[in-house]
């Protein structure tokens, strides 16, 4: 793990000072306020919500919307807590389900491939998997802000996690698996047509990264799902799906988005579950079939992607 700056240290050093019990409803509150006086963030998740859920009325939509922003806040203030997460106090977090699954496939010894989105408290999840059952390796996107970036990178190399930047990461992903390690990549959000491929996502065409999939079909590690969410008296259930089945027809593009739909699926149910602990702020449709150029559209679209 690299250096933290003086400055990381700093606002750890401050917002570690504010008890928890001050820094959630502050936090709540901030959200709140940010979500009512930004008008264009408010509008992304309404617009988003309301195609996502068309049964649903104005006012729940946005009770849903609300309860969103709030609990990003909730991610916010308990991530300076990550770095007090211990095997002994766990149970005060969370409960934790799944792990005969997690062991299933461990001894496969191909390693393994877990997926999850921004659901929940995704960044407490690899903290507490971390210390459960062995650390994980994050696949990221390094992000603009360097400050906001070393803040995160802090948090999530705490428990042991190492992070593996996106770009030109197959082959120490391919190296890492041979050696039976864990794999962590999210994969709900929106990637360029380039690096995704289209699937079906609350009814709509979402180009969605399809390195999960070519990943599963090159290596035969085996995908498992795991999912956080915050239960009513605010602790969290934490959740290892079982493997989930790998397509394997021998037409490559075929395979890639089927297996990529069928992760996408898991995902979207999960969501609609529990669909005010999405990040409905990211936006998840952006790129459209029509920035494919036609010679990629009609392969597309010969293998129903």
């Amino acid at each position: 793990m690299k250096r933290e700056t003086l400055t990381t240290r700093i606002i750890f050093l401050i917002f570690g000072a504010i008890p928890l019990t001050v820094r959630r409803p502050l936090f709540k509150f901030l959200l709140i306020l940010f979500y009512h006086f930004s008008e264009k963030h408010r509008l992304i998740v309404l617009n988003n919500l309301i195609r996502a859920f068309p049964e649903k009325d104005l006012p729940e939509l946005e009770k849903i919307a609300r309860d969103s922003y709030r609990g990003v806040g909730i991610i916010a203030a308990e991530f300076f807590d990550i770095l007090s997460l211990t095997k002994e106090n766990m149970s005060g977090w969370l409960e934790f389900e799944g792990e005969e699954n997690y062991v299933r496939a461990k001894e496969k010894n191909k390693g393994i491939l877990m997926f999850t989105g921004h659901f929940g408290n995704w960044e407490l999840e690899a903290g507490a998997f971390a210390i459960l059952c062995q650390p994980l390796n994050i696949v990221y996107r390094v992000l603009d802000n360097p400050v906001i970036g070393d803040i995160v990178d802090k948090v999530r190399g705490y428990s042991g996690n190492r992070l593996v930047p996106k770009g030109g990461a197959v082959r120490k992903i391919l190296e890492l698996l041979e050696k039976n390690e864990i794999i962590g990549i999210l994969i709900d959000q929106n990637v360029s047509w380039r690096e995704g491929v289209f699937v079906n996502f609350f009814g709509r065409s979402a180009s969605t990264t399809k390195g999960l999939a070519a990943l599963a079909l090159q290596t035969g590690a085996p995908v498992l799902p795991g999912f956080i969410y915050r239960m009513k008296n605010g602790k969290y259930r934490f959740v290892v799906g079982p493997e989930v089945e790998i397509s394997r027809t021998g037409d490559y593009d075929r395979d890639i988005f089927e297996n990529t739909q069928r992760f996408t699926k898991i995902v979207e149910d999960t969501v609609r579950s529990y669909p005010e602990q999405w990040f409905w702020l990211h936006q998840r449709w952006k790129t459209k079939e029509t920035q494919v150029p036609a010679n990629k559209a009609t392969r597309l679209q010969k293998n129903g992607e």
